[in-house]
């Protein structure tokens, strides 16, 4: 049951914590076009929290306002209780978020190593001169880094692709690096476009397991956009439905299957 101060406990018995970010009232327009229309819901401490809707239900305009990228024109976002203001991505990497994109953004003539410690580069503080020479801090800087980075690697299992250039790499396993890179930061909230666009049947298992397991082993709080409904369901913990830029339903996956609006926007039922 949800408590709005002290958390809820999930469906399969786990505790979950307070609010992380709070959507308030949010509203994204560009032009004339409203992409998000007075829409709040919010995302819990070590929860699950899937955004699902229709094509062109403003799934990822969503995504990308927790992100920190778009700006609303109305409503207010609070992150730990307190408003965010416009930030620079560094800025918001630098509050604990990190995120994976719809169409992968990797550096393709980079091997998978080089990659994934690109996710580092917000945790690095000596100077350039330091870095140049490779003394002291620099040293002792990109040591832990590459230690952090091979812990992510062997969690999840591509230690024999380590020194393999991505362009090389077949999609799944792009989609599995990109998801190492923001682990390697160790955000508190990670934010996932699409984690299963485009894999096999093998491949989405793979990425469920290791979604889980990011969850359950390190804590990390997840708010994912995806399309697969058996993997929304088989995941998360609370659901939030949008169409249209609206907002249509939001609970557990339970109640959500038996919402008769969210039932209706995917049956493609005509609005008035």
């Amino acid at each position: 049951m949800l408590d709005q101060t002290e958390g809820y406990v999930t469906e399969d018995g786990r505790k979950i914590g307070g609010v992380v970010m709070e959507m308030k009232n949010i509203t994204l327009r560009f032009g004339g076009v409203v992409a998000i229309k007075d829409i709040s819901f919010d995302i819990r401490q070590g929860e699950i929290r899937a955004i699902i809707g229709p094509n062109g239900a403003g799934k990822s305009s969503m995504l990308n306002v927790i992100s920190g990228f778009y700006v609303p024109q109305e409503g207010q976002v609070l992150f730990n209780g307190k408003p965010r203001p416009q930030m620079r991505p560094y800025e918001v990497a630098q509050q604990g978020i990190a995120r994976t994109f719809q169409n992968i953004a990797l550096f393709e003539g980079m091997s998978v190593l080089d990659n994934i410690m690109t996710g580092r580069l917000n945790k690095m503080s000596s100077s350039i001169f330091s870095q140049a020479i490779w003394r002291g801090k620099a040293e002792r800087e990109e040591v832990e880094n590459r230690e952090k980075a091979e812990r992510i690697i062997d969690f999840l299992e591509i230690q024999h692709i380590r020194k393999t250039p991505v362009s090389r790499l077949p999609y799944g396993l792009k989609k599995r690096v990109e998801l190492a890179r923001a682990l390697v930061a160790e955000p508190n909230l990670l934010l996932l476009d699409e984690p299963m666009a485009g894999m096999n049947v093998e491949e989405k298992e793979d990425m469920s397991r290791f979604i889980l397991d990011v969850n359950d082993e390190f804590g990390t709080t997840i708010a994912l956009i995806e399309h697969d409904m058996g993997v929304v369901m088989d995941l998360s913990d609370r659901v939030v439905v949008m169409d249209y830029g609206k907002k249509i339903g939001d609970g557990t996956p339970s109640e959500i299957r038996n919402n008769q609006a969210v039932i209706d926007a995917y049956l493609g039922v005509a609005h008035d």
